[in-house]
């Protein structure tokens, strides 16, 4: 009886430990710190794609993807990024 109920409480700990550190392994994950924003201008032609950080965050900035796949946090009111920015939603001129 008293192996039984060890393991149970072994087992739920284990559980409850194994969520609450999934969960916070993915939201911290996706986060940047002010130290870890990369600090050069990065052509448009470099990145593959971008995602917003939770905000959850402490500060706020976006994960930048580039080329060889390659993730890197940028601030998103960085010049560069804005023009990026811009240049995704004109319309491709050359398709009329």
């Amino acid at each position: 009886m008293k192996i039984s109920l060890a393991l149970l409480i072994l087992l739920l700990a284990a559980a409850w430990t194994g969520s609450q550190g999934m969960s916070f392994r993915s939201s911290r994950g996706r986060c940047c710190s002010k130290e870890k924003l990369y600090s050069k201008e990065t052509p448009g032609l470099r990145i593959q794609d971008y995602l917003y950080t939770p905000p959850t965050c402490p500060h706020r900035a976006v994960l930048v993807k580039l080329l060889k796949g390659i993730w890197v946090c940028a601030d998103p009111e960085k010049r560069w990024f804005q023009e990026y920015l811009k240049k995704q939603k004109k319309p491709n001129s050359s398709s009329t």
